[in-house]
């Protein structure tokens, strides 16, 4: 063999060695794109339910970009694989005590028909440490689907009020109609398994009824019991929506994060010790709300219907670092099924509770998709407390006593 083709077959060699080192990395890195989805679920730990166990000492440095909460780099791990879920939750009295509100990062209430009210909470940080339950789920409403969008979250729910063909439902109400008009990710309860399986092949809950959550012989429809790990594994595996979905766009691409702040100091809190309210007169028996301001910890303590609102499994006390009131005009109801609709788009008055002060706001949301911001009456955004926020929808005109 000459020098030339020595030369030659070396050239050959190290260019075939170049294509397949080329070739096995493609295939290495479609491989672990294809499997990321499952790792967006904890992995199991000490607490064995999936969880963290998180040392009290581990510095939390790390805000919420949702309620500006501090936590742990852990949970921000954790959480920054997903994206926010909004999920439905009932307060029929028979339905009570509820189950993983606690740990909402962010809560509406607002009435859904007959004076009953119905919650939405948005869970992200607060339940990145562990499986949470959230019971009971309860069916969509079109009030809540404005607030939905603002997160570009997975909706949980059970059913919902009116699809398309429904003429028993004012087209305004039609909230799975408008699911889908809105592309809001839809988790319907009714197209969620009972369980999905880990990648160790290890069966978590997704949804389930359970009969027994509250000790007593309960209707139905005050059984639904969804579980934060189960939600965020199919929405995942079998949507994938993690914190990018199907299509590659982040949830965060257009999200505007609230402003936040620290607490004040103890000296400068204020002397409104709780507001209470009640949506429509004369449903304070069960449906009165007063949070009640603790100067020391510098939380409002929720109380519903003369009790302490408490958490089924942690017996905790639901408590707000901010209490939100947004007004807005009421409509209905719009149909027998005694549908009702907020104007919760446009503008309109509220009041902002934090740090024993009240505060007079307005909000805005021009539109359906815009997020609600707001502001105080020079027409700066308000800054919120690090912590849960709660938003309490009233119609125009509720009176709410400050003592």
């Amino acid at each position: 063999m000459s020098k030339q083709d020595r030369i030659s077959t070396a050239i050959l060699g190290i260019a075939l060695y170049l294509i397949a080192t080329g070739l096995t990395f493609g295939v290495l890195t479609l491989t672990a794109k294809k499997s990321a989805p499952d790792t967006v679920a904890p992995p199991d730990t000490a607490d064995g339910n999936g969880g963290l166990v998180i040392n009290p000492s581990t510095p939390r440095t790390d805000p919420c970009p949702l309620n500006g909460q501090l936590y742990t780099t852990e949970e921000r791990k954790i959480w920054e694989a997903r994206r926010p879920l909004a999920i439905m939750v009932e307060n029929h009295v028979d339905s009570r005590p509820h189950s993983g509100l606690v740990a909402a990062d962010i809560v509406y209430e607002a009435v859904s028909e007959g004076g009953v009210t119905r919650f939405m909470g948005i869970f992200y940080c607060g339940v990145s440490a562990k499986n949470t339950v959230i019971a009971p789920v309860r069916s969509a409403r079109t009030p809540f689907l404005p607030w939905v969008l603002e997160y570009d979250a997975p909706y949980i729910h059970v059913g919902g009020a009116g699809n398309c063909n429904d003429e028993s439902v004012d087209p305004r109400a039609k909230s799975l109609c408008q699911i889908d008009q809105y592309k809001i990710k839809d988790m319907d309860q009714f197209g969620l398994p009972f369980t999905i399986k880990e990648e160790s092949g290890k069966k978590q809950y997704v949804c389930k009824r359970n009969y027994e959550r509250l000790g007593r012989e309960i209707a139905t429809e005050h059984t639904m019991e969804c579980f934060t790990n189960g939600l965020y594994l199919f929405a995942a595996r079998e949507r994938n929506w993690t914190n990018i979905d199907a299509k590659g766009i982040s949830w965060d691409k257009n999200f505007v994060s609230w402003k936040f702040k620290d607490d004040v100091g103890q000296s400068e809190r204020g002397t409104a010790s709780a507001v209470s309210f009640v949506a429509w007169k004369g449903y304070e028996k069960d449906f009165g709300v007063r949070w009640v301001y603790d100067p020391a910890a510098n939380f409002y303590n929720r109380v519903m219907g003369g009790l302490p609102h408490t958490d089924l499994e942690t017996k905790a006390q639901v408590s707000a670092k901010n209490v939100i009131i947004q007004f807005a005009r009421e409509i209905g109801p719009v149909d027998d099924h005694g549908h009702i609709l907020y104007e919760n788009t446009g503008s309109g008055e509220g009041r902002l509770f934090q740090d024993g002060i009240e505060i007079k706001i307005t909000w805005k949301k021009p539109k359906r998709t815009d997020r609600t911001i707001f502001y105080d009456v020079q027409g700066t955004e308000v800054k919120l407390n690090r912590g849960p926020i709660w938003i309490e929808i009233l119609p125009t005109g509720a009176k709410v006593e400050v003592s």
